[in-house]
This record gives C-alpha cells, structure tokens and sequence, in this order.
C-alpha cells in the first residue's frame, strides 16, 4: 500500500544518507522505522496481558478492597 507522508528536508536528508548507506531504498528505511515503532508501542494482546497480577505480592481483591476504602474516605 502507497502511503505519502510529509518530513522535514533534513529528516530527509538523513534518511537518504542513511538508506545509500546501508544499501537500501527509502521505502525500505521508512518500512524498517516503522516496523520497530510498532513493536514498542504497540498495545500489548490479552494473551501477553492474562496473568499479569501473578507476580505482585498483594492480592488483586485486597487491592480492590483498598482502593475503594480510599474513595469511600474522601
């Protein structure tokens, strides 16, 4: 899928200089950024999320216990 996007000449500049570099198209460089980008800011899967409260010390209900007494205190 085609896709234009607007960057400033010296991002553009450093992007070329960088793709000549490793030998690679622009394309293939913006492909590559955004790749990474995704797999550090993508919202993680209910998979990756099950469990998650496993490794804290205080029950996930003694939590919520708590948390609620703090609101019924304001």
């Amino acid at each position: 899928m085609r896709t234009i996007i607007d960057l400033p000449e010296s991002d553009r500049d450093s992007l070329d200089a960088l793709s000549r570099r490793l030998g690679i198209s622009r394309a293939a460089a913006v492909r590559q950024a955004v790749s990474e980008y995704l797999k550090t800011h993508r919202p993680a899967r209910d998979d990756e999320l099950f469990g998650i409260w496993r490794k804290r010390e205080e029950d996930s209900l003694d939590y919520e216990d708590r948390i609620r007494a703090e609101w019924q205190r304001r």
